[in-house]
């Protein structure tokens, strides 16, 4: 998994993973992980996630208000 860069350093999200249709991400303070597919999630918001996740900004908060229990 990659370290997730955080820029506003407030972020719950440690690091995540890429795929071809989902993303894994893994919250601070826990070992579990989260799944988000275009099966579940949906392919509009798994691709705002990857961007976020990439640019290192915003991804805990879109996740908690777009997709939070659509994970896999």
């Amino acid at each position: 998994m990659e370290r997730y860069r955080n820029s506003g350093g407030d972020s719950g999200v440690s690091s995540y993973e890429i795929g071809f249709d989902y993303i894994i991400v893994k919250f601070s303070g826990t070992a579990r992980t989260y799944r988000y597919s275009h099966r579940k999630a949906g392919q509009n918001h798994v691709e705002n996630l990857k961007r976020l996740a990439q640019n290192g900004s915003g991804l805990n908060s879109y996740i908690n208000q777009f997709v939070k229990f659509k994970y896999d």
